[in-house]
């Protein structure tokens, strides 16, 4: 088991609508074809898991109306491959081995109007669409394929 101390707390959110498909956003100045995922973010100090999946959910997508459908029991961990840790500490970022993520799934209870991706000064996606949840591994980079197959494994029962 790695060190978690040396992995970054995290959060994601696959966002159901009501027909059982997840929200994608295409990652913003990110080259395809890999380049689609979930929102994600880290937790700031003191903030609690599910705070910090809404807070981000907000951030990166406006979306607000929701209801909670569930979580993944343990935390999912990814390690980043190294031209991106070497990249983080040519930029002055904490030199992270990957991410710990705990992950929540909502039904989105809101209209599409809703979504909006220009919530926050620091843009995470520039376009977005509805999809199957089977979808998920084919569309995320490589180095995070692994930790989406348990997203995808733990949230099925609420796909279409």
């Amino acid at each position: 088991m790695p060190d978690l101390t040396l992995y970054r707390p995290n959060v994601g959110v696959v966002l159901f609508n009501a027909a059982g498909q997840v929200w994608y956003g295409r990652r913003a100045g990110v080259e395809g074809p890999h380049n689609w995922q979930f929102p994600q973010g880290g937790v700031d100090r003191g903030e609690a898991l599910e705070a910090a999946a809404l807070r981000e959910l907000r951030e990166e997508t406006g979306v607000t109306s929701v209801e909670p459908l569930g979580r993944t029991v343990e935390e999912i961990v990814y390690d980043f491959p190294a031209e991106l840790r070497a990249r983080h500490l040519r930029e002055g970022r904490k030199p992270w081995d990957g991410q710990r993520q705990m992950w929540f799934a909502y039904r989105f209870t809101g209209e599409d109007a809703e979504i909006d991706l220009n919530q926050h000064e620091e843009v995470e996606f520039d376009a977005w669409r509805w999809g199957d949840l089977s979808e998920a591994c084919d569309l995320i980079v490589p180095f995070k394929r692994a930790a989406y197959e348990q997203v995808v494994a733990a949230f099925g029962q609420f796909a279409a």
